[in-house]
């Protein structure tokens, strides 16, 4: 809990604002923008926090706390002690939900179980040692009734072998068997490019705070960051 408070006290950027003087939200959002020009902030995603004096504002994936002054912003994590809840995770899940959820199926490459009972959105790098352990379970995972849908985040970033892979995997005739032949070990052809929306995952995949794969996320935004087996999968998902 000692980790709890601090985190939630680390003051991350100074905002200059007139001292003392309450901001209505949109001047606060110009403030932002002002101070923070890469920020992209909407008036419509600050709103009040639980704690008097402090804004909350959404961006993307993220949630910071700001003075009503527009002086202080807070980055990290608000909990509420007596109910035992993380409050800006419960809101953030919301957030990555909504952005998970809007990719269209046909830009995945989805292994669906027979008897579906639950769906898990995995980040996935071809190159990955444990994103291939992941797959080389996927029979496992699909019988406990996970339908499992990959997005590719090569680390190692555009142009790399594994960016190249992740296209060749995508330009196939067969999607999901050239992504099991490439997770296996053989590569696939370099040469093949199409249309693809690798690029596009992998923007999203920064959205999302995806820092190393397999990450994988829940229709309902919440992140199981690292290979889990199936059936401690299973148990996490049914407790959502």
């Amino acid at each position: 809990m000692k980790r709890f408070i601090q985190t939630l006290l680390v003051v991350s950027f100074f905002i200059s604002a007139s001292a003392n003087a309450e901001l209505d939200k949109s001047e606060l959002k110009k403030v932002l923008m002002e101070s923070m020009p890469s920020l992209v902030v909407e008036e419509k995603n600050i709103s009040s926090s639980e704690i008097k004096g402090l804004y909350e504002v959404m961006v993307g994936a993220n949630i910071y706390y700001v003075s009503v002054d527009g002086r202080y912003l807070i980055q990290g994590r608000m909990f509420d002690l007596v109910d035992k809840k993380d409050l800006t995770e419960e809101k953030l899940a919301v957030a990555k939900a909504a952005m998970i959820n809007a990719v269209p199926l046909e830009e995945m490459i989805i292994f669906k179980a027979p008897m579906q009972k639950y769906v898990i959105n995995i980040f996935t790098d071809i190159d990955c040692g444990y994103c291939r352990k992941l797959h080389s379970e996927i029979d496992q995972y699909m019988a406990e009734g996970i339908t499992v849908r990959y997005l590719f985040f090569p680390r190692a970033g555009k142009g790399s072998d594994s960016y190249k892979k992740a296209i060749s995997v995508w330009c196939a005739d067969d999607r999901a068997a050239a992504l099991t032949a490439a997770k296996s070990g053989t590569t696939p052809p370099p040469e093949k490019t199409c249309d693809n929306t690798v690029d596009k995952q992998m923007a999203l995949g920064d959205e999302l705070g995806v820092r190393g794969t397999p990450m994988m996320i829940s229709p309902k935004g919440y992140v199981y960051p690292g290979y889990m087996p199936a059936k401690q999968l299973v148990e996490a998902l049914s407790q959502e």
